[in-house]
């Protein structure tokens, strides 16, 4: 059972959670965590205790320098932190770390706890995925929830996944055995381009932990990495006549004008982000 401490008084906390593995191409779900975690001063509040669920061979620890010149070993886990949010009702549970590599039933009991001492009313997971998807547009972001109720409460889809699944799957399914409302979302990065970091789908996925929070997030500098990332996306597109003719191909499959954000719900959602940030100005 995770121990907490100095959690504090708690406002209708939601939690979001993102894993590094296979649930994390280009790590750009837990890379939107470790932004939450930054911008909005998260503190550490408690830990999953590694021994009975990592490998060690796989996942070694490391050790590292301290104060006072102290050598300090650094182990592998999923840690958890809280974060107040600023004009807003809700604090955030923040929950970042590896997936692990055996007793996920386990594993996840401990965070379906987590959530119960917590207080957490509704559960986030995120992930990303590889597709085929061009560098030059939008980075497409499914949202699913576990159970119709909660689907049609925050107009999301429920999940018709069939196939594999990772740990986001497997605590999304414990969350709704223990009737806690669960919603994922899925960033989808260019297969040809996986390597990470990858800021523009980190972006996407912040932008729809925006509208599930009604609240504008810092993004400081990401919006110009995206930026940065993608031109040099261009770059490496116009040095290779393989790789341009293979993005080209992508973007012929669906015209720019038929995408999702160019409809006028995707439009009036990017218009309601911007009055959020002059508010917050």
């Amino acid at each position: 059972m995770i121990e907490f401490e100095g959690v504090g008084v708690l406002r209708a906390p939601m939690m979001i959670a993102a894993f590094e593995g296979w649930n994390d191409a280009a790590d750009a779900a837990t890379a939107a965590v470790e932004h939450l975690e930054t911008v909005f001063s998260a503190h550490p509040v408690g830990a999953v205790d590694p021994d009975d669920y990592y490998d060690f061979q796989v996942n070694r620890p490391t050790v590292g320098i301290v104060e006072d010149d102290t050598r300090r070993i650094s182990w592998p886990t999923t840690r958890i932190s809280v974060a107040r949010l600023p004009q807003s009702r809700r604090d955030l549970v923040l929950v970042r770390g590896l997936e692990p590599n055996m007793r996920w039933r386990g594993f996840c009991s401990e965070l379906v706890e987590a959530v119960h001492a917590l207080g957490v009313d509704l559960v986030a997971t995120m992930g990303a995925l590889l597709a085929d998807t061009p560098h030059t547009r939008p980075v497409p972001v499914s949202g699913t929830a576990s159970d119709p109720a909660t689907a049609s409460k925050l107009n999301l889809d429920p999940s018709r996944y069939e196939g594999p699944t990772g740990i986001v799957g497997v605590f999304q399914e414990a969350c709704t055995s223990a009737d806690v409302p669960a919603v994922s979302f899925w960033a989808a990065v260019p297969h040809y381009v996986a390597q990470p970091p990858c800021p523009k789908a980190t972006l996407a996925l912040l932008r729809r932990v925006e509208d599930l929070l009604d609240v504008a997030i810092p993004l400081d500098d990401l919006v110009e990495r995206s930026r940065s990332w993608e031109r040099q996306v261009d770059e490496l597109a116009a040095g290779d006549s393989d790789v341009a003719d293979y993005v080209r191909s992508l973007e012929s499959r669906e015209p720019e004008d038929a995408l999702p954000e160019a409809s006028g719900d995707a439009i009036a959602a990017e218009f309601e982000r911007y009055l959020r940030r002059r508010a917050d100005e």
